[in-house]
């Protein structure tokens, strides 16, 4: 297959080439950081089969390494959300949505929520905490206000709840002592009852 920059200016050549650098230190960050929080910019680059100095030519060091790929990913948990339509969605179909993202985010990125990482520097954009709970707060104040989530709590309150539930959650997966399907089972039930939805009772209870 012809490589369609062949026959491109160096200027665009280079720039190709450092943006394939740059997605491949990238995805091996979100591996080897998801394996071991504390992995070295060494390791990063091996993983990413380049050198050292070449992961230092784009990020100066490795918390600008780790701030570019929490952004990133930040960006693609955004992207999910966009495309669940929690604005338009029926509310307690787009809490299912919302919980849908999250997993898959944690699916992809587990260093994020880990608790051995160290600390997590705050990224310049796509910062979660400036974007997830105000979508999850017009959300839950539209089921409010359709009358499909009934709990009359403040949006706010019941947003932060719900995402320390997912990560509760999420945490007992890591920790073993729940598996993965268990966990996503358990925090749907948990947070359609936190909201007020109509949660189906389970097979074999009989209503009173």
């Amino acid at each position: 297959m012809t490589d369609p920059t062949n026959g491109a200016p160096p200027a665009r050549r280079r720039r190709s080439d450092a943006r394939h650098s740059i997605d491949a230190i990238l995805g091996a960050a979100r591996v080897v950081l998801g394996e071991r929080p504390e992995a070295s910019v060494e390791d990063i680059a091996a993983a990413a089969g380049v050198t050292r100095q070449t992961v230092y030519a784009h990020f100066p060091s490795r918390e600008a390494l780790v701030v570019a790929f929490v952004e990133v990913a930040a960006a693609e948990y955004v992207a999910a959300l966009d495309a669940a339509d929690l604005d338009t969605a029926p509310p307690a179909e787009a809490l299912t949505r919302f919980l849908d993202a999250g997993w898959q985010f944690l699916d992809r990125h587990p260093f994020l929520l880990n608790p051995t990482a160290p600390g997590m520097p705050r990224p310049g954009r796509n910062a979660l905490s400036d974007v997830v709970p105000l979508r999850l707060e017009r959300l839950i104040k539209r089921g409010q206000h359709t009358g499909d989530f009934d709990v009359p709590l403040p949006a706010t309150w019941l947003a932060e709840a719900v995402i320390g539930l997912q990560h509760a959650a999420a945490a007992q997966v890591a920790a073993g002592r729940a598996t993965a399907g268990e966990a996503k089972a358990l925090c749907l039930e948990s947070t359609r009852r936190l909201c007020g939805c109509e949660v189906a009772r389970p097979l074999g209870h009989d209503r009173p």
